[in-house]
């Protein structure tokens, strides 16, 4: 069994017009970058995309609002991105903003095939508008669906070609549940090792969950919003 693909532009080939992505990392950290920019050459439009926040600017996601591919965005966080606050405002974009701990529970409850849960994160501000509430022990609950997609890109630490995965520190985030509530999920990681590289107790998503599996290339650690101080 080997889920290796020779490269990002082969592994998503047939991702089509309209599909729902989830896409995984927490600002500049954790971001499949590779999957991001074959989509943008091969130019899928029409994409509902589902990730914390929709890229920075000049990287990530911005590339693929930069050139009108994503319809709707489900997330988070504007973040720094400045085209996509322009994009939302002038309603160029459709935004459905999730609070960040019920956006994380509405995911691994649709990877874990349940329908809908009640939380009550958001009752009685705008988030409840148009939502089922119920009330328990006295306190006012919304009832929140599972989120899942067509497709999810993940990025890893390492990897096996079976798609074992295990992650380094922050770049866990949103990986590890997207990887369960995809139909498909493609994973690229920094290094793909032999089978049995992996040490078993570290394996953070199951090969099960991965149906094809990428080496990335030339990944740079960028800093999001740089501040320093000044020498003594």
């Amino acid at each position: 069994m080997n889920k290796v693909f020779p490269n990002a532009d082969a592994a998503i080939a047939d991702v089509p017009d309209g599909a729902t992505i989830m896409v995984g990392g927490f600002g500049m950290c954790g971001v499949p970058v590779d999957l991001i920019e074959a989509l943008r050459r091969k130019g899928t439009k029409d994409l509902t995309v589902i990730s914390n926040n929709p890229g920075a600017d000049g990287f990530g996601l911005a590339h693929l609002l930069a050139t009108r591919q994503i319809r709707k965005v489900i997330g988070t966080y504007v973040g720094e991105n400045k085209l996509f606050e322009e994009m939302a405002l002038r309603g160029e974009v459709e935004v459905e903003l999730i609070p960040q701990g019920t956006f994380s529970e509405r995911i691994r409850a649709g990877g874990a095939g349940i329908p809908a849960f009640y939380t009550p994160t958001g009752a009685g501000t705008v988030v409840a508008e148009g939502k089922e509430t119920r009330e328990f022990n006295g306190r006012q609950y919304l009832l929140e669906l599972g989120l899942t997609a067509d497709f999810a890109f993940v990025k890893a630490w390492k990897g096996d070609r079976w798609g074992n995965l295990v992650y380094r520190k922050t770049a866990r985030n949103f990986n590890p549940m997207m990887a369960t509530a995809a139909k498909v999920t493609i994973a690229e990681v920094e290094e793909l090792v032999e089978l049995g590289a992996l040490d078993p107790n570290c394996i953070v998503t199951p090969g099960i969950y991965v149906k094809r599996i990428l080496q990335g290339s030339d990944y740079q650690k960028r800093i999001e919003k740089r501040t320093v101080r000044k020498r003594g």
